[in-house]
């Protein structure tokens, strides 16, 4: 499968940042794209709506659907894939994107967003997968991708911020659990996480964050397409890292999505490996 052309794509928060990124290189190939998002109307402090978002699916090859939805909202997600499946026929791709973040330690992070982390990361992911799957199991190459990094249980990725590494490791242990489930039955369920630190908008709102040293957006939305591209069968269960999969895909030239190619590059969280952070600060 060289494409994605034809396929139906649900991807959680995509109206701006990485989901959009991983939806416009989708429409590229002529897929039809699902901008599942909370973005119904414009945020003084984020830009892009669903409305925005699925526009520039259509204008970049694909059909963009408009779905405003909170996935931690049961109902509102069984009525989006609901209209999913009305428009287009079928569901052939969930993308978990959707994730909230709060990089604080235990006495700064207030319940109301530890909650929100926890219903939207790991809760959010596993419901999105609850109401997709039904339609997966019918695709004829089915995936399930999440933003999530490979398990980690070192307490130095804990204590800085104990709320959303639970958060975001309890999105990798869905992945886990549902590959182990429903890759025996065809469909691939994977997570994808970046060797660098991404530059978004939401990043740019969190104090002491210098997108000069990030990648774009883009990195991940290729590195998504090479895995949605991949036959489905036999491959579920991997935690893919973005720069790692497109060198094996053989992607050799990666200045084009650093923000500034001149500046060193940030390590993202949960990745321990010493001789990359050294090689990237180089």
């Amino acid at each position: 499968m060289s494409d994605l052309r034809g396929k139906t794509l649900f991807i959680t928060g995509a109206s701006r940042g990485i989901g959009l990124a991983i939806a416009l290189r989708a429409a590229r190939d002529g897929a039809n794209v699902a901008i599942a998002a909370k973005s119904g109307v414009p945020n003084p402090k984020l830009p892009g709506t669903i409305h925005t978002a699925a526009a520039a699916v259509d204008a970049a090859g694909g059909q963009g659907l408009a779905l405003q939805c909170d996935i931690r909202e049961e109902d509102q997600v069984q009525a989006a894939v609901a209209a999913t499946v009305a428009r287009f026929g079928g569901i052939d791709i969930l993308v978990n994107n959707a994730s909230a973040i709060w990089l604080k330690g235990a006495l700064e992070t207030p319940m109301k967003r530890f909650d929100l982390m926890q219903q939207v990361n790991s809760r959010g992911s596993f419901l999105c997968a609850q109401h997709c799957l039904p339609h997966l199991l019918q695709a004829a190459n089915p995936h399930i991708l999440t933003l999530a990094p490979p398990p980690n249980l070192d307490p130095k990725w804990w204590g800085p911020h104990t709320g959303y590494t639970l958060a975001k490791m309890g999105m990798s242990f869905v992945t886990l659990g549902l590959a182990a489930e429903f890759g025996p039955q065809g469909v691939a369920v994977n997570a994808l996480w970046p060797r660098t630190v991404i530059a978004t908008d939401a990043l740019k709102m969190i104090p002491g964050v210098h997108v000069e040293g990030c990648r774009t957006p883009e990195i991940l939305a290729d590195a998504a397409h090479a895995v949605l591209t991949t036959p489905s069968a036999g491959f579920s269960g991997n935690f893919l890292i973005d720069e790692a999969l497109l060198r094996a895909r053989g992607v050799t030239d990666f200045s084009r999505y650093a923000v500034d190619p001149s500046q060193p590059l940030l390590p993202d969280l949960f990745l321990d490996d010493p001789e990359l952070e050294e090689a990237l600060r180089r």
